[in-house]
């Protein structure tokens, strides 16, 4: 049975990619946990095109530029810092911003819940922006501040489809996919058939 809702947002990873400029391919490390999730909202970029003949609209476009939004979380972990926003560890374990660091692309791994199932996704080439810095003092209650980081994903070759793709999801019905989805950044396969 199919979700009629979804909600819950979970199991949040992030997977540095090394991209081959010369194909536009990447291969992803290990894919490292990013706990506090709070919130998760990707706009999908792209326009529409109309082509207009004999008074009507002939033919439609639709263009898939991808995603862009903001995820936020209790804390962005630092190794997400020093892995995608090049944040240097000094010898004395103090974490520094470099201000002329680029930052990296990864994958994007979480789930969401749903009233029948849970789906898990990946967005395979994500870049971030930095976070702002931002606290509050306390009053009669402690509130916590989150940290929000804008985040873009764009489409990346798949050598295998032979397509550019932008966003692979799953559900427990592919179980062996399923249960492994955050120990590896997810490659499609050739389509059945083919």
């Amino acid at each position: 049975m199919p979700n009629k809702v979804k909600y819950g947002l979970k199991n949040v990873y992030y997977a540095k990619a090394t991209i081959d400029a010369a194909t536009n391919t990447a291969t992803y490390a290990t894919p490292v946990a990013w706990p506090g999730a709070v919130n998760l909202s990707m706009e999908a970029q792209g326009e529409s095109t109309n082509f207009r003949a004999d008074n009507v609209d002939y033919w439609v476009g639709q263009s898939n530029n991808g995603y862009e939004g903001d995820f936020e979380s209790a804390l962005i972990p630092d190794s997400f810092k020093k892995d995608i926003l090049g944040y240097i560890e000094d010898g004395n374990g103090v974490l520094v911003e470099d201000a002329g660091a680029p930052t990296r692309p990864f994958a994007l791994l979480f789930q969401f819940e749903g009233d029948a199932h849970a789906v898990r996704h990946v967005l395979y080439n994500v870049t971030s922006g930095r976070p702002s810095v931002a606290s509050e003092t306390t009053g009669d209650t402690i509130e916590p501040v989150t940290e929000t980081a804008s985040m873009t994903a764009v489409a990346i070759h798949n050598a295998t489809l032979d397509k550019d793709i932008v966003k692979a999801s799953v559900t427990p019905d592919q179980a062996a996919q399923y249960n492994g989805w955050f120990e590896n950044v997810y490659q499609p396969t050739a389509p059945s058939g083919t």
